[in-house]
């Protein structure tokens, strides 16, 4: 196992990826975008666990520098900013392609993206502004559109893992999501989870006044959901 810290740029931001593979041969490519936390051993783990099944997994930097945030008012204050203007997040998210251009067993040819929490609105909206993605999972992601947001057809393929009890994404988001992506002809799916809340892939998410609790079943269900995608997007003829 290869496990490395890339450093890219933004502009003049900073950025550092954490990069796993296991082979000196070119290899589909999974960006892994983190929850509000940055990026973390949480998606750190995740890019090993990529690698081990035959990708090149790069958790992705989205604050600068590696920034982590503690408690909930440091998140919430780090994330804000691209929130508020899904422009900007655009930009930082597709600071990949510098990324890329410095991992010499990625191709770029094959690109896949899967994100948490608000990762999984940062793998939605590279689905919604490139047309060279091949796939996207969201792991209890946000869901909404930018306001202002593309009309062309989405290419990548869309699998978005929900939990039925999360209080973060409304049934008005649902339905707003199901109707952008029929409405932008993507290959998409929808898989609610009976009893889950958000963040339910961490086991450390225990907080239920918050939202965030983990669910054993359902985080291996989605896991094997998204591996079973990206069978057929990458090694199926």
């Amino acid at each position: 196992m290869d496990v490395r810290r890339v450093e890219y740029f933004d502009g003049d931001v900073r950025l550092e990826a954490m990069v796993a593979s296991e082979t000196d041969e070119k290899r589909p490519v999974i960006l892994i975008f983190p929850t509000w936390s940055g990026r973390d051993a949480f998606v750190e783990e995740k890019a090993v666990e990529l690698a081990k099944l035959g990708y090149v997994g790069c958790a992705i930097d989205l604050y600068g520098n590696g920034i982590v945030g503690k408690s909930k008012e440091e998140k919430s204050n780090l994330m804000a900013p691209f929130m508020n203007d899904r422009n900007m997040l655009q930009k930082r998210i597709l600071a990949y392609r510098s990324l890329l251009a410095q991992v010499p067993v990625a191709d770029e040819k094959k690109i896949g993206a899967i994100g948490y929490c608000f990762g999984g609105l940062c793998a939605l909206d590279l689905a919604r502004c490139v047309d060279d993605l091949k796939v996207v999972v969201s792991f209890h992601g946000l869901l909404h559109a930018p306001k202002e947001g593309n009309s062309f057809s989405i290419r990548a393929k869309v699998l978005a893992l929900h939990g039925a009890q999360d209080p973060m994404v409304s049934q008005e988001e649902i339905c707003a999501f199901q109707k952008e992506m029929t409405e932008r002809k993507a290959d998409w799916q929808l898989h609610i989870f009976g009893g889950a809340m958000h963040a339910f892939t961490n086991p450390e998410a225990q907080d239920p006044d918050f939202g965030t609790v983990y669910h054993s079943s359902s985080d291996h269900r989605s896991w094997n959901q998204m591996k079973a995608l990206f069978s057929e997007v990458f090694f199926e003829d």
